[in-house]
């Protein structure tokens, strides 16, 4: 059961009896996930056991060529690399996967799929393998959401609403598959927790600049724990006492103490040089850009992405190969050092690609970089007065992701250790297998949290497909307007 963004501080502190009930029978933590600690690629490096640079999936949105528009959203086709319901179907086992981003479109699997929030229209089509399911699920619930509209909103009465009767009509789903179909691997996210976090976390967490202790929907966030707690528990009586059943988040929740607005700052410092200044705030892709004298420029979203403009890989490159190293470490070493709004260190981390994962495919960035250990997110534009703002640029928004997520593993084979420390995203799909009796791929990065050192069997990954992920899927534009208005575009 994953629950997007759960805070490990609430879901394995506050009085939740189901989730205590299961604590109690097994093992539980934190939870370190991948860089960037994002939906998308975080549940699939999950699934795999890979990072994003194996996955050469970088965040939402990533390049495919190094055109300066190069960008597209990721979809389902992007995820090549054997997940652990492959290797379940390889082994003669059945899967169910409601929600599981990114699950558009619906590939072809062994078993059941459900599209996430990156589904352009459940209303009408197919949304679903196999197709038929969309239809039955309609049938069931009627609209089916697998997101909640104008999330960026100041109607927070409207929002709270529509996030509770979502999340009513994703577990009614899910109990019924659980009922009516046969599986040995069953899998769902329900994004509504990401969606309380970020448009509540403010009411609820004192820490927050913008906390009044007295405002209306202080209690909304514990409120749909609850929830949840009371949900899980409704899917907990449907199960077999012999189900193994993992409760994971694939990141937490932090206040969001405001922006940092990277490309005016890239401005300002000379590596990115407009042809004129805005007169108003505008986003960098409608921006005026001289390449022939722009060094480096920069995405926004909750974390930042740096590109270097180099020469002979770029089409107006200036940067020259035997140059770009020092000016990365530059360039990481100057985003570092910039302080908060009132000058004090930020402890803002620039990763490099090939430092933190294992394998770089695809086309990365050439920095990463969570400013203020992710308590600011990156702001796109250019045109600002000031270099940190508060207002966010895709609208209200209360928080950013965490590094640290949460996981609660009970069930046969799992032995009462209670809290364990120093279990990563990537532990889980290898854990999962092992105690589940499956051969573990030998191409999982992850270690087995119960300390088996059986080896993984080396089985050729399982594609459905060979097709590039070079054509859109229908719906981008709507999905791509979805993504900007959660936050994950800057």
């Amino acid at each position: 059961m994953g629950l997007d963004c759960a805070a490990p501080e609430i879901l394995l502190e506050d009085d939740l009896p189901h989730l205590r009930r299961l604590m109690a029978g097994g093992m539980y933590g934190t939870l370190e996930s991948v860089i960037p600690p994002i939906t998308v690629p975080a549940w699939m490096c999950m699934a795999t056991s890979q990072d994003p640079g194996s996955l050469g999936v970088y965040g939402f949105r990533n390049r495919v060529d190094h055109s300066y528009e190069g960008l597209q959203v990721v979809d389902s086709r992007w995820i090549r690399a054997q997940t652990l319901w492959d290797q379940i179907a390889m082994e003669g086992g059945r899967s169910i996967l409601v929600g599981v981003p990114p699950s558009y479109p619906p590939g072809r699997m062994n078993g059941i799929r459900v599209g996430c929030f990156l589904t352009p229209d459940s209303r009408e089509g197919v949304f679903t393998h196999p197709p038929e399911v969309s239809q039955r699920i309609r049938d069931l619930v009627g609209h089916y959401p697998v997101d909640v509209q104008d999330f960026r909103t100041e109607d927070k009465d409207r929002l709270h609403r529509e996030i509770v009767a979502m999340t009513r009509t994703h577990f009614r789903v899910v109990r019924h598959l659980l009922e009516e179909e046969t599986w040995d691997y069953f899998q769902f996210v329900e994004i509504g927790l990401d969606r309380i976090h970020h448009g509540f976390w403010k009411h609820h967490d004192p820490r927050h600049r913008g906390h009044d202790p007295a405002n209306p929907w202080r209690d909304v966030v514990r409120e749909y724990y609850r929830l949840l707690d009371h949900e899980i528990g409704s899917v907990l009586d449907l199960l077999e006492e012999d189900t193994l059943l993992l409760v994971v988040s694939d990141h937490g929740a932090k206040p969001l103490a405001g922006g940092v607005c990277v490309n005016e700052w890239l401005v300002r410092e000379g590596f990115l040089t407009l042809r004129g200044r805005p007169r108003e705030v505008t986003p960098f892709r409608g921006s005026d850009v001289d390449w022939s004298r722009t060094r480096a420029w920069s995405t926004g979203g909750y974390y930042a992405r740096i590109f270097l403009n180099v020469k002979g890989r770029e089409p107006e490159g200036v940067v020259e190969p035997e140059d770009a190293s020092a000016l990365r470490e530059e360039l990481a070493a100057r985003l570092e050092a910039v302080p908060d709004d009132q000058g004090r260190p930020m402890e803002t981390r620039a990763h490099k690609p090939e430092a933190v994962y294992r394998r770089v495919e695809g086309i990365p960035p050439d920095l990463i970089v969570h400013f203020g250990n992710l308590s600011w997110r990156a702001i796109g534009g250019v045109g600002y007065d000031a270099i940190h703002v508060q207002e966010n640029d895709t609208g209200p928004d209360d928080c950013n992701h965490a590094q640290h997520g949460a996981f609660i593993l009970a069930g046969p084979g799992i032995p009462e250790e209670g809290r364990v420390d120093g279990a990563h995203l990537l532990d889980l799909a290898p854990t999962l297998l092992h105690v589940g009796g499956y051969d573990v791929p030998a191409s999982m990065q992850g270690r087995d949290l119960l300390g088996s050192d059986k080896p993984g069997e080396g089985q050729k990954t399982r594609r459905e497909s060979d097709e590039q992920p070079s054509s859109p899927v229908d719906g981008e534009a709507l999905v791509r307007e979805r993504l900007k208005g959660l936050g994950y575009i800057g």
